[in-house]
């Protein structure tokens, strides 16, 4: 009999009752086998856990834990990753829903890539379809450049099936910017990722969401005057979490791109970070769907130094 590699699904939750259900059955009812789901509840105050422990008594491939305390998203999410054993790992967010062939069609996808991901459905809180793909916002990259997840990232947590291998590379994940991110710098250093074009899940938008990527309005937001420069310093650190990877490919470029960020940081005005960015575009910018002058417009935003950014955010 031909063997089948374990696919072990790392599923997040808390407080998340509200559309748990419908993805634990999108989940369960997935066409390949075998699979384990391992879930950790970060100690959750509604119904989440009472759900959770229903569906456990009726599949024995799903192992439930719950944290004593809060531990925050990322941590949870460590902690959930650490628990897998299978060959590949997925990633499922608590609120979305599968598709059925999902994994099969990964499994069978991935290849030599050390990462694979898919486009997705946007729905609304209800379920129906909002008739915008996660590719109509961004391009999805094929391939083994690091350069290309610098400034902008195309690969959401949900949509990833990885090799175990790569699992043990990415933890733990570094404070600044978002886990998926990581994951398309990390891959990429070291070997290479792909896409399918096929939306194999519907991702649901909605007020308590941890993302909101097709940036909805909102309720009680305010807008925080010093959030440019919130994100500014936000940008430095990710650029340090890459050029402090001890695996970087191409180490020379991520240390000139940081000594230039690092300039910037002292000055009024630096042509240094903006210039570079503009002689590399090419791959800085190849995940960014914008048109030609929204990426000058972007690069032009890189002459304004640090000292311009924090006298202008008092």
């Amino acid at each position: 009999m031909e063997h089948k590699a374990l696919v072990s699904i790392a599923l997040c939750t808390y407080n998340g009752e509200e559309f748990l259900r419908e993805q634990l059955e999108s989940i369960v009812n997935q066409t390949y086998s075998p699979i384990e789901l391992i879930i950790v509840d970060d100690s959750s105050s509604d119904n989440t856990y009472e759900i959770l422990v229903e569906f456990a008594a009726n599949h024995s491939f799903i192992k439930l834990f719950q944290n004593l305390e809060n531990i925050g998203y990322i941590k949870n999410f460590e902690k959930a990753l650490n628990l897998c054993s299978g060959d590949f790992i997925a990633l499922s967010d608590q609120d979305d829903i599968w598709d059925r062939t999902k994994i099969e069609k990964q499994v069978n996808k991935i290849g030599s890539n050390l990462l694979i991901y898919h486009d997705s459905e946007f729905i609304d809180q209800n379920g129906q379809s909002l008739n915008k793909k996660m590719s109509d916002i961004m391009n999805f990259y094929r391939g083994n450049e690091p350069e290309a997840f610098l400034f902008f990232n195309c690969i959401s947590g949900h949509s990833v099936l990885m090799k175990k291998q790569l699992r043990d590379e990415l933890l733990p994940f570094p404070d600044a910017y978002f886990h998926d991110w990581w994951m398309g710098y990390v891959a990429t250093n070291l070997g290479s990722v792909d896409f399918m074009e096929e939306c194999l899940v519907k991702y649901r938008q909605h007020q308590k969401a941890d993302t909101n990527i097709l940036k909805r309005k909102r309720e009680n937001t305010t807008r925080n005057p010093e959030s440019a420069l919130v994100k500014y310093e936000q940008k430095i650190l990710w650029m340090r979490s890459c050029l402090n990877y001890p695996k970087n490919k191409n180490p020379a470029f991520i240390q000139k791109l940081y000594s230039a960020f690092m300039n910037n940081q002292k000055e009024f005005i630096s042509f240094g970070l903006a210039k570079l960015i503009y002689e590399d575009r090419k791959i800085l910018f190849s995940i960014n769907k914008k048109n030609a002058f929204s990426k000058l417009n972007f690069t032009l935003k890189e002459l304004w130094g640090g000292k311009f950014r924090r006298l202008f955010s008092r």
